[in-house]
């Protein structure tokens, strides 16, 4: 019975799983692998790590953007260390922005998802990294609101509708921007 039960499900259902997938729904059956020429980039599924002043940045990982572990941190709110990042991210994402001491930075910027790989941040936390993309670019007025025009271009409504907020994968961001 062992070894009928290994044999059907822990080989033939999973073959039987993936061909379905693989047939009904080929790119997400590969993990939604984004390429560019020749050259693999990404998963749109998938937060990376932009750190240069020329990219949009995602929300903070637990993980440092590493798959294997992901994970969140499991610090409690009130866990002093979870502050004390917390408030290290939002001095440097105001610092970066050029923003004002006591601008309200959206908490996608502040706290990192419980995988740690979410690669989505609102609309308002991409249109605050706009100013320094632009000048890190060196981007004229008209390419600015181009850059402006292509956050919202990229910002994807509510799942289904109803769940969820609008949002804007920082992956497919960046490679849009590239375009520019």
């Amino acid at each position: 019975m062992l070894g009928l039960m290994i044999l059907l499900l822990g080989l033939l259902y999973p073959l039987l799983i993936t061909g379905i997938a693989r047939a009904a729904f080929p790119s997400k059956a590969d993990g939604s692998l984004i390429g560019v020429g020749d050259t693999l980039r990404g998963s749109r599924l998938i937060g990376q790590q932009m750190d240069g002043p020329e990219w949009f940045h995602s929300r903070p990982s637990a993980t440092d953007y590493n798959t294997l572990p992901s994970g969140a941190s499991n610090l409690a709110l009130t866990s002093r260390a979870l502050y004390d990042k917390v408030e290290a991210r939002r001095m440097k994402f105001i610092v970066d922005n050029g923003l004002e001491a006591d601008t309200v930075v959206p908490a996608e910027m502040l706290f990192a998802s419980a995988s740690g790989l979410d690669p989505h941040i609102s609309p308002a936390a991409a249109r605050m990294q706009v100013d320094r993309v632009a000048r890190a670019r060196d981007f004229s007025q008209a390419q600015r609101r181009r850059l402006g025009e292509l956050v919202d271009a990229m910002t994807e409504g509510p799942q289904f509708y109803i769940f969820g907020c609008a949002r804007v994968n920082v992956f497919m961001l960046n490679l849009a921007l590239d375009k520019l």
